[in-house]
């Protein structure tokens, strides 16, 4: 598993043009397919380009100190006369006009220079602001990737937990991860959704069961706009989740519908209900609903169906100064991602289901078929 010192050796290498041919073309495919790690060699190019400003701006500050010493140094040997007690060097016209610049202009220089090094700071200080809107929490909106109790293991464990999975898929495996959401069946043969920022900045990916069957995943595409994200199991122990048992709803929800969810805001899944109440998100985003069902951290990227047993939305967040306001995508949009990518032949084709076993059924009967297909997202990094 890459360390985040790994990335940045791999992305300086890559920049100053070191990489060997055929690892440079690995990695720009790599870049291409992961908006993840693209976003990573953006944020790093970044910050090396600051960093590099600034140590320019040291060395100019530098240079200006050492030339006032000198200047000051070749006052304190002229005496009362104004004649200096040693020879006097000849200098050029130019380098007589920088000195008599620097003494007229010194103090201006002074202020210009800590005006360069402020700006500096502060430009450092905005990344590191900008990089916290990134975070998984903006005010008044709060993201649901839940914080794993178990965070401080050591990397070398996680790596040991995922790589043990084969040979130990029948016991009971260690429960790592830096954090955790919910994620459920898109088709039968192994592509799930799950909200974007459940996986940002994943370096691995386990999709746990139930009855805690793990099998690996990796992202094949996100949708941070709308908070999606669509993975694929890679584990060739996978053998398909089976039909799926409920339909997607490609138009809008009414205002008012009963809807409820599962999830996993605990080791266990967790049922939810309540009702639409607002066909807009968070500050008016027509690309998100409102819903009146307690969340939790760890229920982002569950499901959010109908009585009928049709899934409407994907569980986003929520708004931290109401009780009980939730926002979830809506399903149109996941729907026209789906057919976006499969028109555009970047997948053999999302086998997405449209008939609905669901409807008809009571809740617990939904709820028991229902369960089989969401699953705990954990994510190490």
């Amino acid at each position: 598993m890459k360390t985040e010192a790994d990335y940045y050796a791999l992305f300086e290498s890559y920049l100053s043009n070191e990489l060997p041919a055929p690892a440079r073309a690995e990695l720009e495919q790599r870049l291409a397919a992961d908006p993840v790690l693209a976003s990573r060699l953006a944020e790093f190019r970044q910050l090396t380009g600051t960093l590099h400003a600034y140590g320019q701006r040291l060395h100019l500050s530098e240079r200006l100190r050492a030339l006032q010493a000198e200047i000051d140094a070749e006052q304190e040997t002229t005496v009362e006369t104004g004649r200096p007690e040693m020879p006097v060097l000849h200098i050029s016209r130019t380098e007589q006009w920088l000195r008599d610049f620097w003494r007229g202009h010194r103090a201006t220089m002074a202020v210009a220079a800590a005006v360069a090094v402020l700006a500096v700071f502060t430009t450092l200080l905005g990344m590191e602001w900008w990089k916290a809107r990134q975070q998984p929490s903006v005010y008044g909106y709060a993201t649901l990737r839940r914080e794993v109790d178990r965070i401080k293991k050591n990397q070398r464990t996680m790596n040991q937990a995922i790589t043990q999975i084969g040979a130990r898929s029948g016991s009971e495996q260690p429960n790592l991860g830096k954090f955790s959401g919910t994620g459920f069946a898109l088709t039968s043969d192994g592509y799930l959704v799950t909200s974007y920022h459940v996986i940002q900045g994943a370096d691995s990916l386990l999709i746990e069961s139930r009855d805690r069957q793990r099998y690996r995943a990796q992202p094949v595409f996100t949708d941070v706009a709308h908070d999606l994200a669509i993975l694929r199991i890679n584990d060739p122990r996978f053998s398909g989740f089976g039909r799926l048992p409920y339909a997607f709803k490609r138009r809008q929800a009414d205002l008012g519908e009963r809807v409820y969810t599962l999830g996993y805001p605990r080791e266990d899944v967790v049922y939810g209900e309540g009702s639409l109440s607002a066909r807009s998100g968070f500050e008016g985003d027509s690309g998100f609903y409102q819903i009146s069902i307690p969340v939790n951290p760890g229920n982002s990227g569950g499901p959010v169906l109908d009585d009928r047993g049709n899934l409407i939305g994907v569980i986003s967040g929520r708004q931290m100064d109401v009780q009980s306001a939730a926002f979830a995508t809506k399903s149109s949009y996941l729907m026209r991602l789906v057919d976006s990518l499969s028109a555009a032949g970047t997948t053999p084709g999302y086998n997405v289901p449209r008939q609905n076993q669901l409807a008809g059924q009571s809740r617990p009967q939904q709820l028991r078929k229902l369960q089989d297909f969401v699953f705990v997202v954990k994510v190490f990094e």
